[in-house]
């Protein structure tokens, strides 16, 4: 099922990250698909990144969440491709992601507890991360 963005590299890798977070409640805001662009537009990890990626990402990321135990193995796919010193940069995106539209839906936040776990993230270091997304996304 990985063929559209095999192999996964861990730039593909951090944007299923994000795609997945924005995906948690079963629909991607505006503000969620804005967040995602910007991250891959400013941030140097995806300096060179080629966007014509994307779309085979997304296609992935939904063929995916409608498997049973499709999160699962996407996760499983995301975590071995990223490596272990981008783990806390993982975390720090979807959680950007889930701030973005100003609320964290419960689908949300179920994902980021799997991938705060399953990232091996210290609960100390993702409760940093969560709230210096919440400080970054804070409407006047």
């Amino acid at each position: 099922m990985t063929d559209s963005i095999s192999p996964m590299s861990a730039q593909d890798a951090l944007i299923t990250v994000t795609l997945v977070t924005a995906f948690a409640d079963d629909r991607m805001s505006e503000k969620e698909y804005r967040e995602i662009m910007s991250t891959i537009n400013v941030l140097p990890i995806f300096t060179n990144y080629d966007l014509d990626r994307i779309d085979g990402i997304i296609d992935t990321v939904q063929a995916f969440l409608t498997e049973d135990d499709g999160l699962e193995s996407l996760i499983g796919l995301v975590k071995s491709a990223i490596p272990y010193h981008l783990h806390e940069t993982a975390y720090a995106l979807a959680c950007d992601v889930a701030a973005a539209d100003g609320s964290v839906a419960l689908g949300e936040m179920r994902l980021l507890e799997e991938l705060r776990q399953d990232l091996d993230l210290d609960r100390l270091n993702a409760a940093a991360i969560e709230r210096g997304s919440r400080a970054r996304h804070m409407r006047a």
